[in-house]
């Protein structure tokens, strides 16, 4: 008797070891794509009211995507919906399949948060209604926030939160350069995680996206933790020279680390090799100002084996 309970103990435990083994990576990506939208703009120096954004660069916008084929990719600055069926009909060209979109549109009219997916979601939230008071005034975030809960190779499944934070641009004297402005829908956006996870003992979440600010910063704080409650941690990521920087704030010729992943403590155990990646395709700024960030999802035994 103790034999047989011995072998079916062994079987179970290869059939585990299999399933591991067996599991796909599951790549993410973040790219913030400039404005893939209609829009005063300069073309080869040339003024161009109401103008999309030139073919030159939404090809090596596809270049970098195709280099990574992320099998779910989050996307900032998109435009309409048009805009986001025109791309994933011109990587599905090139060989590059998304069955899935999804788009949302916020209160911002113009830049719009979208993902684009080659598995399935199985729940697609889109939150347009994460209000905070700014001043003496209500205000909502403007770009929302896109909630997708997906499947993994192993059975159990995770949260991915959207997110396109405010950016520097200001027209209001007390809050130059949008700090508070940042900070308050940071914190906007962690009341509904919180309320989307840790209250439903959901532990297995990642937010992605941009967050128009630094690791240390108040805003990215805000998804750290609240209180005594850890929320997330930053996912490390650098290029193939061991740079960090995701974004060139030409304004200041200013480079800096704005896109990336919070991972919830469970959820950090599946990041291959505990860190993620950022393209450094040549050219690459001359599609976008942002370079995309992405990461691998294992299961934990495995993650823990790569690094």
């Amino acid at each position: 008797m103790q034999r047989y309970i011995r072998l079916c103990l062994l079987s179970f435990l290869q059939l585990i070891l299999f399933a591991v083994l067996s599991a796909q990576d599951l790549r993410v990506a973040t790219y913030n794509l400039k404005n893939y939208l209609v829009m005063d703009r300069y073309v080869d120096s040339s003024w161009r009211p109401a103008y999309p954004k030139p073919e030159k660069e939404k090809s090596i916008i596809r270049e970098a995507i195709k280099e990574v084929a992320p099998d779910v990719l989050v996307l900032q600055e998109m435009g309409t919906v048009d805009f986001l069926e025109e791309l994933r009909a011109d990587l599905n060209h090139d060989g590059l399949h998304y069955e899935y979109a999804v788009h949302m549109k916020g209160s911002d009219p113009d830049r719009h948060l979208a993902v684009l997916a080659r598995r399935a979601p199985y729940e697609v939230i889109k939150h347009k209604d994460l209000q905070f008071k700014y001043f003496e005034e209500r205000e909502t975030v403007k770009r929302g926030m896109l909630e997708m809960s997906f499947k993994l190779d192993d059975g159990r499944s995770f949260q991915l939160f959207a997110v396109h934070l405010k950016s520097r641009y200001s027209e209001n004297k007390d809050d130059p350069g949008s700090e508070l402005r940042r900070v308050r829908e940071a914190e906007a956006c962690r009341h509904r995680i919180i309320e989307r996870t840790q209250d439903r003992a959901q532990t297995q979440y990642l937010v992605v996206g941009d967050f128009n600010d630094h690791p240390t910063s108040s805003t990215l704080r805000r998804f750290y933790r609240r209180g005594s409650l850890e929320i997330g941690t930053r996912v490390p990521a650098a290029d193939s020279r061991g740079e960090v920087w995701t974004y060139f704030y030409e304004k200041e010729s200013r480079y800096e680390a704005v896109d990336g992943f919070i991972a919830s403590p469970e959820m950090y155990l599946r990041v291959k090799a505990g860190q993620g990646h950022i393209v450094d395709t040549p050219g690459a700024l001359n599609g976008s100002d942002h370079r995309m960030v992405y990461l691998d999802l294992v299961t934990p035994a495995v993650a823990i084996s790569a690094e």
